[in-house]
């Protein structure tokens, strides 16, 4: 069974995504903030990471740095989906090693099709 990690600081927004990951089949571990996150990265390891950008203690950016810089967790998938929608943002995400960048409002089918594609690609 395919394993994701989905970050966001949003109850809604984490039920949510949640929710359509889980009618696709797919574990689901969540975490509220990047720094959440970490902890929880550093005690499994997902098969690919959803993200936020905008969160308290540790954003998005730094958290894919984080992912990227780490031995254990460099060659993870990480979606970035946030209402960072300018140019500038999905540029600077995807310097920070982001695999792939969605704004909100998201399209669940998308986000779906972006998970397979990407997972299809580590495998």
């Amino acid at each position: 069974m395919v394993k994701v990690l989905v970050v966001d600081d949003s109850p809604m927004v984490l039920e949510m995504v949640s929710a359509h990951l889980k009618q696709h089949g797919i574990e689901v571990t969540e975490a509220n903030n990047g720094a959440e996150a970490v902890e929880k990265l550093k005690a499994l390891t997902p098969d690919l990471v959803v993200t936020d950008v905008v969160m308290p203690q540790m954003n998005g950016y730094e958290l894919c740095r984080w992912i990227k810089n780490n031995a254990s967790t460099k060659n993870v998938p990480v979606i970035m989906c946030t209402t960072k929608s300018e140019e500038f943002d999905k540029y600077w995400g995807m310097k920070q090693g982001a695999d792939a960048y969605l704004t909100k409002p998201y399209h669940p089918p998308e986000l779906i099709k972006t998970i397979k594609q990407l997972l299809s690609q580590v495998k």
